[in-house]
């Protein structure tokens, strides 16, 4: 496994003929996982709207005039009920999403609950919740929290024409007190928010250098939604796309590679190359936090021409001995 990739050779890969750079994604692929399973997880926005950041892409910010209203964290008990379809539709894995910048007192600690509850159910659970602490991260991990996310969004060098409520360090800094204390990452970006095929090696780079890897690697395509800074932007080539798909998969082989936002709008055609890129991981469900998602109907559909398979969900064994 490699951790010191560069730059420039990532660069290197995207500019691979089509072809060639799909084949060496399916060898990484096929060397850590079974080519035909899928991850299912499903997400839900435990508390919407009403972010005080000014990330340029997202509809949950209090800086832009949207659709998205602010509205309060949700009561446990229809959380559970969320996660309980969820599980009872298939997925492995339940991720609740708060809009925050950081997670704030008694409202942290009805998440810790919510969590608890969660893994009752023999789900993993996952969480993101804006910038943590030392301590709220051992609380988490104490709670039992499998994975927490908190993505990069782009390279060091683009961020600062996305978001200037939070610098770079501040993110790093999140998934250092994850890390410390044991938990899984989910740690990803967005791709055709302006940037350059550079800008993506870039944020690549970023993860492919973190030792380990981060479990899980969300690649989304920018949901361009009305009265962001980014609603006027032109559609990102979908081969640009599969192409940072493929080149996730090459640089992290072991990684779940998670085809994110975006996909609601991708034609079945799209998502097949997606897969054949080495995404094997899909948030499964109607909605991711603010935006549209497949059909679950059509997923499973899809899956069926595929021969696709879902994920066995961990049971408490299984981990056991993948963590031994």
């Amino acid at each position: 496994m490699r951790y010191d990739w560069t730059i420039d050779e990532i660069e290197a890969l995207f500019e691979l003929p089509f072809n060639d750079l799909m084949f060496r994604a399916q060898q990484a692929h096929r060397a850590h996982f079974d080519a035909n399973e899928v991850q299912l997880s499903t997400l839900l926005s435990i508390k919407t709207g009403g972010c005080p950041e000014d990330c340029k892409y997202c509809p949950q910010s209090s800086r832009y005039n949207t659709d998205v209203e602010s509205e309060l964290l949700m009561k446990k008990e229809e959380v559970m009920r969320a996660a309980r379809i969820a599980r009872d539709k298939g997925a492995s894995r339940f991720c609740m999403g708060a809009a925050w910048r950081e997670p704030k007192g008694r409202a942290f600690e009805l998440v810790l609950d919510m969590i608890r509850e969660v893994k009752a159910m023999g789900m993993e659970a996952c969480a993101t919740l804006g910038m943590l602490t030392p301590e709220q991260a051992a609380k988490l991990k104490e709670a039992g929290l499998d994975y927490y996310n908190h993505n990069l969004d782009t390279d060091p060098e683009y961020y600062r024409e996305i978001i200037s409520t939070r610098s770079y360090e501040d993110r790093l800094d999140t998934l250092k007190h994850v890390r410390a204390e044991g938990m899984s990452v989910c740690c990803g970006g967005i791709v055709g928010m302006g940037e350059t095929v550079r800008n993506r090696a870039g944020m690549i780079a970023q993860l492919a250098r973190m030792n380990p890897h981060p479990e899980s690697v969300p690649i989304n395509m920018l949901v361009r939604v009305e009265g962001t800074p980014m609603e006027d932007l032109d559609d990102l080539d979908n081969f640009e796309f599969i192409r940072t798909i493929a080149v996730a998969r090459i640089t992290m082989p072991a990684s779940h590679v998670r085809l994110s936002a975006g996909r609601e709008v991708m034609s079945e055609e799209m998502q097949a190359l997606c897969f054949l890129a080495g995404a094997n991981s899909i948030f499964y469900g109607e909605k991711l936090l603010t935006t549209g998602n497949q059909d679950a109907e059509n997923d499973r559909a899809l899956f069926a021409k595929l021969g696709i398979r879902p994920e066995e969900r961990p049971t408490p064994s299984s981990r056991r001995l993948a963590s031994a």
